[in-house]
């Protein structure tokens, strides 16, 4: 790893926060699949059985 200086904690904070974003973004993402993926289940449930 190269020597980062004084820039040391601004490098690293800006590397931590966007994988905290990445980390975040995902996240959401599955809980929406999840969620998404629910309320199709039940709307088709709905549909057979009319």
């Amino acid at each position: 790893m190269p020597e980062l200086g004084r820039y040391a904690f601004s490098v690293l904070g800006s590397w931590g926060s966007s994988f905290g974003l990445v980390l975040l973004i995902t996240l959401i993402s599955l809980y929406r699949a999840k969620t998404s993926k629910a309320t199709l289940a039940e709307l088709e449930k709905k549909h057979k059985g009319k």
